[in-house]
């Protein structure tokens, strides 16, 4: 049965949360527009399918979303991905790269269905956040770089960081000087509202919110502007590209066009786009649902996220996920529950059916100095220099994933990302830290010989092994235990301690059975103390403890006790 989070705010819904909910979507709509336009330029596509994008799939996310103040809707990454996923089946500007792009939408939410269908919330953990911040960060300098096009007024398309400049070093001599004041003038508008006008009108006496509040509608602004600069210079005349005639009305609800050759292509980029935008849209949802101690259910945010794509896909949009700056806008303004989603649904139909018309002299470099504004927050060189000094494991990781996602693209640089993750996290397990353990004096408690002064026994070797034990480091256990019987004499007994053990896969059982027969043969007995009780189960079902040479003890001090009094 298909749960509808919406039913468990619905119930407790009154006139002040609509209310709330209702200024929220006022102030959310306001920024949605400009925003909704722009990543459309950045996907490659007309700037009306940005607003198609951010109708339906908020309405569809209201439903089966469990964050009551995430915002979905076109974001900056996912916006580039489309236009890399799109850009090799067909070419922009035609009717079939738009068919592609609504493509690719229905397959990343049938890709998140399925997910979600089958419980497979725990993906996220395929990503570590660092190797996120650094796949965000890399598509943040490629994001900013494309649309220095649209600033400069020419045709400068790559999708790397080297195919970028390279092109941008060729042209850079055709900048059209009125493109570039308008692009210009926007970027460092738009950059000065964001980092002063806030403390601005709050000298003036403005409260701290609505300040913060009037200063994220600086975009609009900038819009209003710039069409108004444009159209009384007249600047399309002057090789100012312009948006042009937007086609006024509300998107048709119609069945995606199925072309399986097509879908074909599309379905490694679909997987790409649905698992890149389902970790941002979870993270930005756990952290507002934490404010209010909300809980997120990962399986059904991506039937939320799934529904949303589909929803989009079937009213000529493109993929959508949760947005961070939108949805602390929205948490901000004061959204209670996803009702002011459907009411910014409702905000941007209106602006679709009557503000369309009003846009035609809108400078595109005004929607890109808008992209490269908001795509600034996303570089975090912080998390790469963090890394360095924290673990440098972590800092290859990072490094990596942003290397390839500059050099070779976006798709590649996600695949680096999740192999960086899983091969970080291999790393770090096939080598378990480990302690030699003696008694602190006077106490039942065991520590590391090297970090505390202990009492030890010659005939005992107490290892305390601190991860699972599976078939990545299963040889590490044999070898561990030789090295330091090498370097001992007098050993009768090796206890393993095993607290920290959660797991004992097949082939760490092999491996336990290996050291059992070895230290058979070295007149030494195996023991092992403080076992789970799925461990244990998991042991029964073997003929390990059958064959085990010492005994299984519930405590390793008993185990301590019993075995030295034998020497």
């Amino acid at each position: 049965m298909i749960r509808l989070p919406c039913q468990d705010w619905l119930r407790h819904y009154n006139r002040q949360t609509m209310c709330s909910d209702l200024v929220a979507a006022l102030i959310v709509t306001i920024m949605l527009i400009p925003q909704s336009l722009a990543y459309a330029l950045l996907a490659g596509l007309p700037p009306e399918m940005g607003l198609y994008a951010s109708i339906l799939p908020l309405v569809a996310y209201a439903i089966f979303g469990t964050s009551r103040t995430l915002s979905v809707g076109p974001v900056a990454v996912v916006s580039l991905m489309t236009a890399t996923a799109v850009g090799k089946v067909a070419h922009q500007g035609t009717v079939d790269y738009a068919t592609a792009a609504i493509a690719l939408a229905l397959l990343s939410g049938l890709v998140l269905l399925l997910l979600g269908f089958l419980r497979f919330g725990f993906v996220t953990n395929f990503l570590s956040h660092p190797v996120v911040s650094g796949f965000i960060t890399a598509s943040g300098i490629i994001i900013a770089l494309s649309q220095l096009s649209h600033i400069l007024g020419i045709d400068a398309p790559g999708e790397t960081l080297p195919e970028l400049l390279h092109a941008l070093a060729i042209k850079l001599s055709m900048t059209n000087l009125h493109t570039l004041a308008v692009g210009s003038f926007c970027l460092l508008f738009l950059y000065l509202s964001r980092r002063y006008l806030a403390a601005l009108l709050t000298q003036l006496g403005l409260s701290q919110l609505l300040s913060e509040t009037l200063a994220k509608t600086a975009p609009v602004a900038a819009i209003i502007m710039s069409i108004l600069i444009a159209y009384a210079a007249d600047l399309d005349s002057k090789g100012v590209a312009v948006v042009g005639t937007i086609p006024q009305g509300l998107p048709a609800f119609a069945q995606p066009h199925i072309n399986w050759e097509v879908f074909n292509d599309l379905i490694l980029p679909a997987f790409l786009i649905a698992l890149i935008g389902f970790i941002e849209s979870v993270s930005v949802g756990r952290t507002l649902g934490a404010k209010r101690r909300e809980r997120i259910d990962a399986n059904q945010e991506l039937i939320g996220l799934g529904a949303a794509n589909v929803a989009s896909a079937f009213s000529g949009g493109f993929p959508v996920t949760g947005g961070f700056s939108r949805s602390v806008v929205n948490f901000d303004a004061g959204a209670k529950t996803q009702a002011a989603s459907a009411f910014t649904a409702l905000g941007i139909a209106i602006a679709a059916l009557l503000l369309t018309p009003a846009l035609y002299y809108l400078p595109k470099a005004t929607l890109a100095a808008t992209i490269v504004i908001a795509v600034s927050s996303l570089i975090d060189w912080r998390i790469v220099r963090d890394a360095w000094h924290y673990d440098h494991a972590d800092f290859l990781a990072i490094a990596i994933t942003i290397l390839l996602t500059l050099l070779l693209g976006v798709e590649i640089g996600v695949i680096s990302g999740v192999t960086a993750s899983i091969a970080l996290h291999l790393y770090r397990t096939m080598r378990p830290h480990f302690a030699i353990v003696g008694t602190v004096p006077g106490t039942e408690h065991y520590r590391n010989i090297d970090r505390h002064e202990v009492q030890t026994h010659a005939n005992i070797l107490s290892i305390r092994i601190d991860e699972s034990l599976y078939f990545a480091n299963a040889a590490f256990l044999e070898e561990l235990v030789d090295t330091e019987l090498e370097q001992r004499e007098g050993v009768e007994h090796v206890i393993l301690m095993c607290p920290a053990v959660n797991t004992i896969d097949l082939s760490a059982l092999e491996a336990l059975q290996s050291v059992n027969t070895s230290l058979l043969e070295r007149n030494v007995k195996l023991h092992l103390s403080e076992v789970k009780g799925p461990v244990m189960d998991a042991l029964k079902r073997s003929a390990f403890l059958r064959q085990l040479g010492g005994s299984v003890y519930l405590s390793h001090h008993a185990a301590v006790l019993e075995l030295a009094l034998e020497s």
